[in-house]
């Protein structure tokens, strides 16, 4: 007796008689199971009948598929498809209108099942498909029938579209071209051609003479939305078969007849949203847009090319000569060479290039390339106002303060080109499209020109020094990616959005995505979290220890006028002795023994921070600059509760040092930054404890504790451990 797995119980229905309960045993042979059927019902010939799902799939029952049929599953018995194809092709040749519409309509049906597609194509049946359209005498349902037949047989990749006749693809382009015929047979012409199109490059070109780019956008323009859809795919399926220079020149085509602008105005933001079929190919031909920008994004900058270089003349003259700062100033004859090269280099340094002598090099990276070359020029063309206001407001801060506006376009442009996928392989099945990019000509370098500004912005509240240009612009890309997230119509909409995520709001949507991670942590989770979190914090603190071991230079303010004098300080190995002293400006770290003033840390009393402090005040007016006073901090030590006073470089380095000082004062790390690390590291720990339990459910409560045997008298006899 076969298993029970091997045995499933069904009904099979026949019109006019009463269904037949049966035990199905999968591993007996069809039509052995056909005839015991229709010896139930005393039906003769039994191989003429098959079994179909009663549920109106046309699906027949074969020994490939049979084991997909479950427990109480209805089947009815119907002809076989060898027996259906025959009768239909005949039909099919009927003289009679409503035989051969009726006939054809079950065609188009029957033939998404593959075992009678097959029936059908063996008894050269698509030879009278064709003939059908090619003598083009049936209109309206009949000829609707027969393409919708075609295409479902043509599924199943039996038959080569490269077989198609000539006159058969002709009459099928007319009917594309043409409004005179019913939509429905518009849009089984339009799904024919689309298909047709990524089989062949002798199809492809035959396909986008016949039908041309201007037929397509007038089916865009119609009301009907499974037409603009039809034509849509087409149009698709044009640009992901063409080469790349034919993509281009039938993009800016496109653009030249405002197809973005239809797109956004008619499908976008029309009487019903796009669904996903549509939104696939909105996302295609975004792609295909933003793709323009890929030669500039993987071309390097060319020092011979003299166009090249007048663009980064022009960057510079458009921040500083525009605004008075003509090199060589003053009256009398202009400059020689080397002092105009001189204030070229400085001004190149002003805007943020990396090597200001030799600007060029800093572009030799693809990607961004040249497309990040590309979006400074526009900005400054576009925007002179933002752009002079950004190059000369950082210019006038410190060095350590400015915010460089070439490295940052730089490394922004390769940004967006991450984020917008620019250069990626098109996926088959993505539908995720900006309603913003159809809203906007020249979309990449509009964008570019927002989140610029969106840079110095966070720049600014981060009050970031050089030493924070990658924390900064992970910020900028954490700023515009979440902004994308929320799909804005227009880039009005997406500055508004991008510009209310400032970096506190960052650090509180980190913060409570990081706390509702840890609510939906199974317990044991949690638990092992808890177990790990000393270790690692112990880790942070050895770490922050270290950092004052290396010692770091810093400034300090008179209390008569604003003048910067430098002094380095650093803890001694041993953890026990701060040592620290003056220093002139440009030497290295001197060591420990070239300091001559000490301070015990046993004499340590306590940390004051920021307004707690008592350092001098400027100019005595009472007025402390806030960017000084949050970066402030001083040491009570000594009986005597003398400090000294620190003013720490970056905000970096204000929280390494607080943090080691409360170490050394047996006090908890208390800055930001000791919190993001700590959860860094539990979170890599975490990951790394857990790796071999990936796709395992974590139960919340631990398994019962077994009883304990009767009693412990067993042992291993090790004597016998190798026979």
């Amino acid at each position: 007796m076969p298993p029970p797995t091997d045995v499933v119980k069904i009904a099979i229905q026949m019109v006019g008689a009463i269904p037949q309960l049966i035990e199905l045993h999968q591993t007996k042979p069809l039509a052995s199971v056909l005839k015991d059927v229709c010896d139930a019902w005393s039906l003769p010939n039994a191989e003429r009948y098959a079994l179909q799902y009663a549920d109106g799939r046309q699906t027949y029952i074969t020994e490939t598929n049979r084991r997909e049929i479950k427990n109480g599953s209805i089947l009815r018995l119907t002809t076989s498809p060898g027996q259906e194809a025959e009768q239909l092709y005949s039909k099919i040749q009927s003289n009679n209108l409503d035989v051969k519409a009726d006939s054809l309509k079950k065609l188009a049906s029957l033939s998404q099942d593959i075992t009678f597609a097959q029936e059908f194509i063996n008894r050269n049946g698509l030879k009278q498909i064709f003939s059908i359209v090619e003598e083009g005498k049936d209109t309206g349902e009949i000829l609707a029938h027969t393409l919708k037949a075609f295409m479902e047989l043509m599924e199943h990749d039996f038959v080569s579209w490269e077989t198609l006749s000539s006159a058969f693809i002709k009459k099928v382009v007319s009917y594309a071209n043409t409004s005179a015929v019913d939509a429905s047979i518009q849009q089984l012409s339009l799904s024919i051609l689309e298909n047709m199109v990524p089989t062949s490059r002798h199809l492809f070109d035959l396909v986008k003479k016949e039908v041309t780019l201007d037929h397509l956008l007038t089916h865009l323009q119609v009301t009907s939305t499974q037409l603009q859809l039809k034509a849509m795919a087409l149009l698709t399926a044009l640009l992901l078969a063409a080469t790349n220079t034919e993509r281009r020149d039938m993009m800016e085509y496109l653009r030249e007849k405002n197809i973005r602008q239809f797109i956004h105005k008619n499908i976008i933001h029309g009487a019903e949203p796009p669904g996903d079929e549509m939104a696939h190919h909105l996302y295609v031909l975004q792609a295909a847009g933003l793709g323009l920008c890929e030669p500039r994004m993987r071309a390097c900058m060319d020092p011979c090319s003299q166009e090249q270089r007048e663009q980064l003349q022009a960057l510079r003259l458009a921040a500083f000569e525009a605004d008075g700062e003509i090199p060589g100033g003053g009256p009398g004859p202009g400059p020689g060479p080397e002092r105009r090269r001189s204030l070229c280099a400085q001004q190149f340094r002003k805007l943020g290039f990396t090597n200001n002598t030799n600007p060029e090099e800093d572009l030799r990276r693809a990607p961004p390339g040249l497309l990040a070359l590309d979006c400074m020029v526009y900005f400054s063309r576009h925007s002179p106002n933002a752009y002079s206001r950004f190059v000369l407001e950082n210019s006038r801060r410190e060095d350590r303060h400015e915010c460089p506006f070439a490295r940052s376009s730089i490394q922004l442009t390769l940004i967006l080109c991450e984020l917008l996928r620019l250069g990626e392989p098109y996926s088959e099945t993505a539908q995720d499209f900006y309603p913003m990019f159809f809203g906007q000509d020249h979309f990449f370098e509009e964008l570019f020109c927002i989140c610029i500004q969106l840079v110095n912005k966070t720049w600014k509240e981060m009050r970031a020094t050089q030493e924070d240009f990658d924390k900064v612009l992970q910020v900028v890309r954490e700023q515009i990616s979440r902004t994308l997230s929320l799909k804005p119509t227009s880039l009005e909409l997406f500055k508004s959005r991008v510009n209310t995520l400032s970096y506190s709001e960052i650090l509180r949507l980190r913060q409570t995505e990081r706390l509702h991670q840890e609510e939906t942590l199974p317990v044991p989770v949690l638990e092992l979290r808890e177990r790990l979190k000393p270790e690692l914090l112990e880790l942070v603190c050895q770490q922050r220890l270290q950092h004052l071991c290396q010692g770091t230079l810093f400034r300090k303010i008179s209390t008569r006028r604003r003048q910067d004098k430098l002094w380095y300080c650093r803890l001694s190995p041993n953890h026990k002795v701060l040592h620290y002293g003056d220093m002139e400006e440009g030497m290295s770290a001197p060591p420990i023994e070239s300091l001559p003033e000490k301070i015990p840390v046993a004499d340590m009393k306590m940390l004051l921070v920021g307004k707690e402090c008592l350092h001098p005040k400027e100019k005595s007016s009472g007025k402390q600059n806030k960017d000084v006073l949050e970066l402030t901090f001083s040491i009570v030590y000594d009986v005597e509760e003398y400090c000294l006073h620190f003013i720490a470089p970056t905000r970096y380095e204000f929280c390494l040092w607080t943090d080691g000082l409360n170490v050394l004062l047996g006090r908890e790390m208390r800055s930001e930054r000791a919190q993001s690390d700590l959860d860094v590291l539990l979170s890599m720990e975490l990951k790394l404890q857990l790796l071999d339990l990936e796709n395992i459910s974590i139960p919340d409560a631990p398994p019962p504790v077994p009883k304990p045997p009767s009693n412990l008298d067993f042992w291993y006899d090790f004597s016998h451990a190798e026979e």
